[in-house]
């Protein structure tokens, strides 16, 4: 299996999977039925001996529970890191307010995951049936992510993970960080962010950017959306207040959950804004 057939192989399961379309049976407006959630996917090709990923184990960074490509899975030659933009119909939800995200962004936000999460476990079997080895982080029983502070375990920071998509698409060279600590890649920050481990050795990408924030603007048009006031030009993003407005987004709209407005309506949603 060569690059160009992996990225075949995972390109046809976004363009042809009905998983990649909102159902029927779980719609919560009629019109958004069969709405296509994902566009084609981007990817990245990263080195797994990088030593940047050791700098993520850097308490200023992520922090020591941060796991390396080789703790995943020892033998790993490549990161397969993918960028899935949203469809205009999810970034244009027609009953977005000023205060709430709209009903296809919390189609995107919610069945978008679930798409991903099938997606991932087709591409690993696909990768395995050519005799590789492969594995996906996220769907690893030892994965953890937490969004709130406060818990009692000294070994899981919040607001943090063991593996951070943002951060290893920073590294195999998708782009990079903006205000609202999205990663804003060559097609934008508004999507979501999935990778793979594998023994496969494929050729690599360099990354066209040096700086942590290069591809931000730093405009403040997140910060001016954001209805938690967690973005400011100044302090960088409140994490606490973001994730509170969460909160009252899982309560209102149960069992979804989210919010669009750093990422849509931005000069970075889906470009690189100009400077």
């Amino acid at each position: 299996m060569k690059r160009v057939e992996l990225i075949q192989t995972v390109s046809g399961i976004v363009e042809g999977s009905s998983a990649n379309r909102v159902a029927e049976d779980c719609v919560i407006r009629p019109e958004l039925s069969g709405m296509r959630i994902f566009e084609s996917p981007l990817f990245a090709f990263g080195d797994p001996m990088d030593p940047t990923f050791d700098k993520l184990k850097e308490k200023t960074v992520i922090g020591p529970h941060f796991m390396s490509p080789q703790e995943w899975m020892p033998g790993v030659k490549t990161v397969i890191s993918i960028f899935l933009p949203f469809t205009e119909e999810v970034r244009r939800g027609k009953d977005s307010s000023p205060q709430w995200p709209s009903s296809a962004w919390l189609h995107g936000r919610i069945e978008g995951q679930a798409f991903i999460n099938m997606m991932l476990a087709m591409s690993v079997a696909e990768i395995e049936s050519y005799g590789y080895k492969a594995m996906a982080p996220s769907l690893d029983g030892r994965y953890w992510s937490l969004i709130h502070d406060g818990n009692t375990d000294t070994e899981k920071a919040g607001f943090s993970s063991n593996w951070s998509e943002r951060h290893v698409a920073y590294i195999s060279g998708h782009g990079t960080f903006g205000l609202s600590k999205g990663l804003i890649t060559k097609h934008g920050i508004a999507g979501r962010f999935a990778s793979i481990l594998t023994d496969m050795d494929i050729e690599k990408d360099e990354r066209y950017y040096t700086e942590l924030y290069e591809n931000c603007s730093m405009c403040g048009a997140c910060a001016k959306r954001c209805p938690a006031g967690a973005i400011s030009v100044l302090k960088g993003k409140d994490h606490k207040k973001c994730s509170d407005y969460l909160d009252t987004t899982a309560a209102r709209f149960e069992p979804r959950y989210g919010c669009d407005k750093c990422q849509t309506k931005v000069p970075c949603e889906t470009c690189i804004p100009e400077k």
